[in-house]
């Protein structure tokens, strides 16, 4: 499995920025699409913003237009921007990278939104 690290973490007031990144252990060139999911508490796990091997990306709805996936080859890491945070974006962000060999998590980083 690849190792991925999380930092970035942290408390932000509403309106703020945080930019979350994703360090893989193995080129990442080799990981067919990488994620950033995120676990408030009481609820499942949902997926937030992937960006695949090609470059294309998705977000979920309640994301768009405030949050940005992107990738840097050479340093094997993948970043989440996020602009405008709101309270309801307060969870744990985990990282997931997917091949077709295996499935990979980090540990998660805390991100709470509140004045």
């Amino acid at each position: 499995q690849v190792q991925l690290v999380e930092s970035g973490g942290g408390l932000v007031q509403p309106g703020g920025s945080l930019r979350l990144s994703c360090a893989a252990s193995t080129s990442i060139r080799s990981i067919t699409v990488m994620g950033w999911y995120r676990q408030a508490p009481g609820k499942q796990r949902e997926l937030v913003a992937r960006i695949f091997n090609g470059g294309s990306t998705t977000y979920a709805d309640s994301v768009k237009g405030r949050f940005t996936i992107s990738r840097d080859n050479a340093k094997n890491t993948v970043f989440l921007q996020m602009n405008s945070l709101k309270p309801e974006d307060t969870a744990v962000y985990f990282c997931n990278g997917r091949r077709l060999s295996d499935d990979s998590w980090g540990q998660g980083t805390q991100v709470t939104v509140s004045s």
